[in-house]
């Protein structure tokens, strides 16, 4: 289902997705940022390697990115942790999100980043809440 229409003329700066059979706080699918060379194709799904989080906290309540790397890109694939990221590029991640819902006059509060073992706390989270919801029970598939 189409989730995301950018009500701006910025592109986000990286390939954002979610994680299938997970459930964040914001009921929705835990969203992922992957780094990337090139951009692909939409409904990808691909092999990646988290490297930390990004906090935020939107009009449904806390809403983490988990920030990944490609793991066949060997461009990407040496980040292990988020603080592997060139700064500027950490800076453009968290400008985004700051001002990304500007033109829908929803209110986005950024919290910072986290690192590798905190994405993966954060993915075991949603990963049990999705177990314990009917969301399970109501699995879909893509022919």
């Amino acid at each position: 289902r189409f989730d995301r229409m950018l009500f701006s003329s910025m592109m986000y700066p990286g390939d954002y997705g979610f994680i299938p059979e997970t459930l964040a706080l914001d009921k929705d699918p835990l969203d992922v940022l992957v780094m990337g060379t090139e951009p692909v194709y939409p409904m990808t799904v691909m092999e990646v390697k988290h490297i930390g989080v990004f906090h935020m906290t939107d009009e449904k309540g806390p809403d983490e990115k988990i920030i990944c790397v490609p793991v066949s890109d060997p461009i990407w694939s040496n980040n292990n942790d988020i603080s592997d990221l060139n700064p500027h590029r950490l800076k453009e991640i968290e400008h985004f999100f700051q001002v990304y819902k500007d033109l829908e006059e929803k209110k986005v509060d950024t919290g910072g980043w986290s690192n590798a073992e905190k994405a993966v706390e954060i993915y075991h989270e949603c990963v049990e809440r999705y177990d314990k919801s009917e969301h399970k029970a109501k699995r879909t598939f893509m022919i």
